[in-house]
C-alpha cells in the first residue's frame, strides 16, 4: 500500500496558521485562475467570496498579534509584517468584488497580479496555474 504525506516524525496537528495559509493559497490559485480568464461557476464564486471574507477578517486578528509573536519564536514561517498582512487584505477585498461579479478594468487587474506576486514571493508560493487544466471546470 502507497503512504502519502507527512512522515511519522514530521506530522503535526493542523492549527489555526496553517488553516490560513493553506485557504491563502488556496485564494491566490483562485484568483490567479480568474486573471487567467478560467471560468466562474456560481459554487466557484461563492467559494471565493467565502474564503475571502475568512482571509480578510483572520488577517486582522493576525495582524494585531505581530508584536506578541515578535518576542516568541517564528513558528512555520508566520513571521509576516504590516506590510504582509496590509497586502492579503487588499487581496481578500478584491477578491470578493470578483465573487460578486463587479467590473474589474485594467489598472485593477494590474494592481492584483502585482500584490499576488508580492504575496507569493513572501510565501515563497507558486502554484503553477498554467499546468493546471481542471480550473477550466466552472
Amino acid at each position: 500500500m502507497l503512504r502519502f504525506g507527512a512522515s511519522t516524525g514530521n506530522a503535526c496537528e493542523m492549527d489555526l496558521d496553517h488553516i490560513f495559509i493553506s485557504r491563502l493559497k488556496l485564494l491566490i490559485i483562485m484568483t490567479r485562475a480568474y486573471l487567467e480568464g478560467y471560468p466562474l461557476g456560481a459554487v466557484r464564486k461563492r467559494t471565493l467570496v467565502g474564503n475571502a471574507r475568512y482571509i480578510g477578517a483572520e488577517s486582522i486578528d493576525l495582524e494585531q498579534l505581530i508584536p506578541i509573536r515578535n518576542r516568541q519564536s517564528i513558528k512555520d514561517g508566520m513571521g509576516f509584517d504590516h506590510v504582509f498582512y496590509q497586502r492579503v487584505k487588499l487581496l481578500a477585498a478584491m477578491a470578493k468584488t470578483i465573487g460578486k461579479a463587479y467590473p474589474m478594468g485594467e489598472h485593477r487587474q494590474k494592481a492584483l497580479r502585482e500584490n499576488l506576486d508580492m504575496i507569493c514571493s513572501t510565501l515563497e508560493f507558486t502554484s503553477g496555474i498554467r499546468k493546471v487544466d481542471f480550473l477550466k471546470v466552472a
